[in-house]
């Protein structure tokens, strides 16, 4: 059944709670809209192989493990294996980004206010780490996540929740203490991830960007994280209807 959009969050300052314990964000579509670059990319290089791909196809693959998204690229004619069609991809989309990085409404300043509290952060994504050392860069450099868990670890892509569950691992080490498991939170933007996130047993709160997650399993739907704070988290993790 799907989850209703989650109610409009109060103004700031009002109903003072408990932050999250750590928030957990997904990258590409989440934190930074790099889904551009990957489509064009990802057209670009069936193309120089003779096939024809469309956005319906681009979209198809939002959210998946960058091996799982390759070999579909296979199958629609591209003649490289899969590693090499990675780290094609990924070549073209890294100097993109690099060149120029834009991040999705309120997400820099969420992180920002975020770090400012003291909440444990981790970037839990399925892109490598080229392209989140950019994006990290881009939020502040090195340090301004506790745990980042790329997808070239060796691990399930997302969705299993391989990635999610890696993260709460290592962010129960945290030297702050380990973080109240009940109490943290992932946001996401594709279905793939939200369903990552909750087989991992997190509360998911859901942005969407390009692609529908209404029937997807999010505990909360938002249309944005623009103006959204630290407290608000707390009380969506609380379960808190404003």
């Amino acid at each position: 059944m799907p989850h209703p959009a989650a109610p409009p969050l109060p103004p700031p300052g009002t109903r003072p709670c408990a932050l999250p314990s750590a928030v957990l964000f997904d990258m590409d579509g989440t934190l930074v809209d790099t889904e551009p670059s990957w489509f064009a990319a990802e057209a670009q290089l069936v193309a120089d192989h003779g096939g024809t791909w469309t956005e319906t196809d681009s979209l198809r693959l939002v959210g998946w493990g960058l091996e799982d998204a390759a070999a579909e690229l296979r199958r629609a004619g591209v003649r490289l294996g899969v590693r090499a069609i990675v780290d094609e991809l990924l070549t073209r989309v890294v100097a993109a980004t690099r060149a120029r990085t834009v991040h999705r409404a309120g997400a820099r300043e969420l992180v920002e206010a975020l770090r400012a509290r003291g909440v444990p952060l981790a970037l839990v994504t399925s892109s490598e780490a080229p392209l989140a050392e950019v994006v990290i860069a881009s939020l502040g450099g090195p340090g301004v996540f506790d745990v980042v868990v790329t997808g070239d670890l060796g691990h399930p892509a997302k969705p299993a929740p391989d990635p999610y569950l890696r993260a709460a691992a290592a962010l129960a080490r945290h030297p702050g203490g380990p973080p109240d498991p009940a109490r943290m939170l992932a946001v996401e933007d594709s279905r793939t991830g939200i369903r990552s996130a909750t087989a991992a047993g997190l509360r998911t709160l859901a942005v969407p960007h390009l692609v529908p997650v209404d029937d997807a399993g999010a505990h909360h739907v938002l249309p944005t994280l623009a103006g959204v704070g630290p407290e608000d988290l707390g009380r969506l993790v609380a379960g808190d209807r404003p």
